[in-house]
């Protein structure tokens, strides 16, 4: 007989079973890690998995930071843009972090 986790106890298991389980796992141990700042510092961790998934106070914050930069620039369209430079940003980094798993190869090697 195979005895699985209990998905209560095993946060793992939560992450992969809800969406954005992980980006709330990953703002709770930010938080923790920069507790020292928040006692000088307004400090709101974003934390955001690679299919889109933000955190609940990551969202909130960033949702409220297009709303102030289409105040100032007047274009409805700025909190749109923030998410896809975000998007962007995340494929880019996956894309260096891929990258450097190839091995490096020389022209000597390809012949």
């Amino acid at each position: 007989m195979i005895k699985l986790p209990s998905s209560n106890n095993n946060k793992k298991n939560n992450a992969s079973r809800k969406a954005g389980a992980a980006a709330e796992m990953a703002a709770d141990k930010k938080t923790a890690k920069y507790a020292l700042l928040m006692q000088t510092y307004v400090f709101v961790p974003i934390a955001m998995e690679t299919m889109g998934a933000i955190n609940s106070d990551g969202l909130e914050f960033l949702g409220d930071l297009g709303r102030c930069i289409t105040q100032v620039t007047d274009d409805v369209r700025e909190s749109a843009f923030l998410f896809q430079r975000l998007s962007v940003l995340i494929q880019c980094y996956n894309a260096v972090a891929i990258q450097s798993t190839f091995a490096r190869t020389t022209a000597e090697d390809e012949f």
